[in-house]
């Protein structure tokens, strides 16, 4: 039987020292037809260990439930890791950060008030034994001392950031143990102030995150930490985008070289990200430190390998540090072959305001978008406001675009802070409410989205409201309505809120760039995927398009346009475009 264990200066594999040299790659945001492909790529750039996190929320849609297939087969990602002759290191969370929607936490774990974030709370931690024995089924089998290649398991997540309550990592720790893990348990937090401390226990390993000074970080970790193996659990060389910013990239060189002083200092890593991937659908969280920001669709994360699995000028700059301390492959990634540019146009485009939702009255106060349970996405508000006025909410959460009997009126945006708008004289509003990315750190993580009250109209309490979700995991609705009505003007664009329809023929699989030019705010779709949000402000220009969603012969290409476009074309691009750089 094999053995993983920390020793007083190393980890040990059978006894003998063992650097960890890992990449993080998130299976949830990568195509798993793709799994193998960046898995390969992280041995040849000179890694031995891949590490994930695992999204509670994504896992667990509703309560009681737990899904481990396709997308989310974790057992499978893990032993595609060992067939590749890999160690893997497994991030369950319950809070995972990530930059992902909520952190990972469901939304629907907050339905009931009482329930705590991150804590001992007897409601938070019954929710949380319930998912973390039906991932450590799926784990235990796969550990190091089982013949798979499972050699760590990290408690919570960078939790001294957050709060310093031991009774909480303790039951997740004992939890973890009684479902069979026998690896080494961890923690990573910020080597700054008392993080390190509060964020663990005594018997637990404690690791750093950080991406610059590193000796100074290790030897703050060492102060805290006499004896065992020093490891940074995520080695930050590059960050993620917000909408609206530059596309954010950290110089390879640098990067290089701090990771050279890191291994030459006898340290472990973990290179967060090696391959970042993509936040497809509705998956993006956000950041709210006074200011709301959601996270862009792309998580390239200026990472090695970039986000459609291309080795970047950073993996060769990694891949010689790596060499200089230990064996590294001969093999080098092939390089990409690109699918030939082309250009297409939306045939059809139907009005999403006139595809019926369902709605339920809710008589009392405007209620906040869980009561649907949809937890992700689009809504629908209705209300009778015959005399119009000043309508207020206490908060918006996200955007909310308001139409008085189908004419557009405006537009409320977290972002902005906007909370009031004025409302013409009339009958019937709709809203359309974007939840666009639930917070992924801090205190506002589990927060309520949808409009925020008391409404309030010219200072009364507007009650009786109607909401209903929209779906989107079926576009068969739109698909219909949209046949019945004829082509639309190919020199025109489209109308918004609506979903167009176009179609295109494909020889096979293969990576594409969707370029929406002349576009405003929506989502895309290709053969029913949702690849993500698309944003006119930026910085990303294209979305990516995973190969395997190809499929030879015609193929639908949908965009949920919110606002309304300047062209009916869209393209195919030969490479991502994610927007100027910092400089």
């Amino acid at each position: 039987m094999d053995t993983f264990e920390i020793g007083d200066q190393d980890f040990l594999l059978n006894d003998e020292p063992f650097r960890i040299l890992s990449g993080a790659i998130h299976y949830f945001r990568v195509h798993p037809d793709l799994w193998a492909d960046r898995i390969h790529k992280a041995r040849l750039m000179g890694l031995n260990t891949v590490e994930t996190y695992v999204p509670w929320n994504e896992h667990s849609p509703a309560p009681g439930s737990f899904v481990a297939d396709g997308g989310l087969d974790l057992g499978r990602f893990l032993d595609l890791v060992a067939a590749e002759g890999m160690r893997a290191i497994v991030r369950p969370g319950p809070y995972i950060c990530a930059e992902w929607d909520n952190g990972g936490l469901p939304a629907w774990l907050f339905n009931d008030p009482t329930v705590g974030v991150r804590s001992s709370e007897p409601g938070y931690l019954a929710a949380v034994s319930s998912y973390l024995e039906a991932v450590l089924a799926l784990v235990v089998p796969r550990q190091l001392s089982r013949g798979g290649p499972v050699i760590l398991l990290q408690i919570e997540n960078e939790y001294g950031a957050y709060g310093k309550d031991k009774e909480y990592l303790q039951q997740l720790a004992d939890l973890s143990k009684r479902a069979g893990v026998e690896v080494p348990l961890f923690t990573c937090d910020q080597p700054f102030g008392t993080m390190i401390e509060d964020g663990s226990l005594p018997e637990l390993h404690k690791t750093g995150t950080f991406g610059s000074r590193s000796l100074e970080r290790l030897a703050f970790l060492r102060e805290r930490q006499p004896t065992g193996p020093l490891m940074c659990a995520e080695f930050w060389n590059g960050w993620f985008d917000n909408w609206g910013t530059h596309h954010h990239t950290t110089d390879a060189a640098a990067s290089a070289a701090e990771l050279d002083a890191l291994l030459t200092a006898g340290a472990s890593v973990n290179i967060y990200m090696f391959h970042g991937g993509t936040n497809f659908g509705f998956t993006n969280g956000a950041n709210d430190k006074g200011i709301y920001e959601p996270t862009i669709t792309s998580y390239d994360y200026d990472a090695p390998l970039s986000e459609d699995g291309h080795p970047t000028a950073k993996y060769f700059a990694f891949r010689d540090v790596i060499a200089k301390h230990f064996p590294v492959p001969a093999e080098v990634p092939a390089e990409r072959v690109p699918v030939p540019a082309s250009v297409l146009s939306v045939a059809k485009s139907v009005s999403l305001l006139d595809v019926p939702v369902a709605m339920d009255l809710v008589p009392g106060p405007v209620p906040p978008v869980e009561v649907t349970s949809q937890y992700r996405g689009f809504y629908v508000y209705g209300v009778a406001v015959p005399g119009g006025g000043d309508l207020s909410f206490a908060e918006v959460r996200d955007r909310a675009q308001f139409f008085l009997d189908g004419v557009p009126v405006g537009v409320l945006s977290r972002e902005s802070g906007e909370r009031s708008i004025v409302i013409p004289a009339g009958g019937r509003l709709q809203i359309l409410l974007e939840d666009q990315g639930r917070v992924n750190y801090g205190q506002r993580i589990g927060e309520a989205k949808g409009l925020i009250g008391p409404a309030l109209l010219n200072g009364v309490e507007v009650l009786g409201w109607e909401i209903g979700a929209l779906d989107l995991d079926s576009l068969e609705p739109f698909r219909e309505a949209a046949a019945a009505l004829p082509l639309g003007p190919a020199s025109a664009g489209v109308a918004g809120p609506s979903v167009s329809f176009a179609s295109f023929e494909a020889d096979g699989s293969g990576d594409r760039f969707l370029r929406l030019d002349g576009w405003t705010k929506g989502n895309a779709f290709i053969n029913g995927f949702n690849l993500g949000r698309y944003w006119s402000r930026g910085p990303q220009r294209t979305l990516y398009v995973p190969g395997p969603l190809i499929r030879k012969g015609t193929n639908e290409l949908a965009i949920l346009e919110l606002h309304g476009s300047a062209t009916r074309e869209v393209s195919f691009a030969v490479e991502p475009d994610l927007g100027p750089d910092e400089k």
